[in-house]
C-alpha cells in the first residue's frame, strides 16, 4: 500500500504515524529510518529534495539496521 502512495503523501505519512529510528548521513544526504507498519522505510533528504526508500519483506531486519547501530540508542526502547 505504502509504495503505491504518491511520494508526497508517503512523506506525510511518514510524518504522522512513522516512528523515527535513527538517522546517518551519506554523500551529503540526511538518512532517517523510520518504523511504519512493521516496515522499515528511509527518508533521503538533501536541501529540498527528498527520496523514500524502502525494503522488499525478504530483507533481513539486521542488514537494514546495521548502518544505523552507532547512532541507535537502545535505552529508548528498554522503558
Amino acid at each position: 500500500m505504502f509504495n503505491q502512495l504518491p511520494a508526497g503523501s508517503q512523506v506525510s505519512l511518514l510524518s504522522k504515524q512513522g516512528i523515527a529510528l535513527a538517522q546517518r548521513e551519506h554523500k551529503g544526504y540526511v538518512i532517517t529510518l523510520y518504523a511504519l507498519n512493521n516496515y522499515f522505510v528511509e527518508l533521503w533528504k538533501k536541501h529540498d529534495f527528498e527520496i523514500i526508500g524502502t525494503f522488499h519483506k525478504s530483507v533481513n531486519s539486521m542488514a537494514i539496521l546495521e548502518p544505523y547501530m552507532d547512532s541507535i540508542d537502545l535505552q529508548n526502547f528498554l522503558k
